[in-house]
């Protein structure tokens, strides 16, 4: 199922359904001649978070959004790994018939996405712009256990919340494994920047998020230092006085600078 609108800049955007796997993801395509820009969402986020950003940047590009499963408008599935989520970023560019290079923008979750796509494909990836994602995580049993305990308590907020785009259609439980498995992959993402052959762009946030404590999401961030040392091809774009929930709420701006300088760098 599928929809199209114009626009008065006569690009057509398609909104519809892509199936993949089990599941079927709401995706929507701006369309036109522009850059493709790829957005990854947070762990249970939905795509309204990247509207402010895609109004900054406006209709020169082409912008791809989409709800991963069990998010948004997407369905259910057996499946919430990450590597479902990778899997998925191909079925969209797939079925949207993106060929040439694309900018990779992910915001927490995504941004860990979009290390791992980019190491995978690094001739599809023009550049990379991470939102306040770094390679650092709670790991072991005891990082385990914390996780379970959180979603656990705010197991009769996630239902109240998922339709501001905060929670996905899964249980307390499901939500914890999936930041489980993306805790233990983000710590252990650094050599995937090491080695990053494309440019990846940082714009962090500054101070903790939901369910951090003591600093430890300013400590997070100072991981990046030795990377940014050795690889010249990461960078910080900005830090900004927001932090983790609010970043692409209040600093669109800076994100969208960052996706701008991207392009216009890369496509010299």
């Amino acid at each position: 199922m599928s929809n199209a609108t114009s626009t008065e800049s006569n690009t057509t955007i398609w909104t519809g359904m892509v199936p993949v796997d089990d599941t079927a993801l709401a995706v929507t395509d701006t369309g036109g001649a522009g850059q493709a820009i790829v957005y990854l969402n947070g762990a249970y986020a939905d795509r309204s978070h990247w509207k402010r950003v895609i109004a900054e940047l406006g209709d020169g590009y082409r912008h791809i959004t989409f709800d991963e499963r069990a998010r948004g408008k997407s369905k259910q599935s057996a499946d919430y790994s990450f590597e479902a989520c990778l899997r998925d970023i191909d079925a969209v560019l797939a079925a949207r018939g993106v060929a040439g290079p694309i900018v990779l923008v992910g915001w927490s979750y995504g941004g860990v996405l979009s290390w791992h796509w980019a190491d995978r494909n690094p001739d599809r990836v023009l550049g990379v712009v991470t939102v306040d994602a770094f390679p650092y995580g709670l790991t072991g049993e005891e990082g385990a256990e914390r996780i379970r305990k959180l979603f656990h308590k705010m197991r009769f907020l996630l239902p109240l919340v998922r339709p501001f785009g905060m929670a996905a259609r899964m249980s307390a439980a499901e939500h914890a494994e999936c930041n489980i498995e993306l805790n233990e992959i983000g710590a252990a993402s650094a050599p995937v920047l090491e080695r990053a052959t494309r440019p990846v762009r940082f714009v962090l946030a500054t101070g903790d998020s939901l369910g951090s404590e003591h600093d430890e999401m300013e400590e997070g961030r100072k991981v990046l230092e030795p990377i940014l040392a050795h690889n010249p091809n990461v960078t910080i774009s900005a830090k900004v006085a927001s932090n983790h929930s609010k970043i692409l709420r209040k600093d669109s701006p800076a994100v969208a600078a960052a996706i701008r300088d991207t392009v216009r760098h890369e496509s010299r």
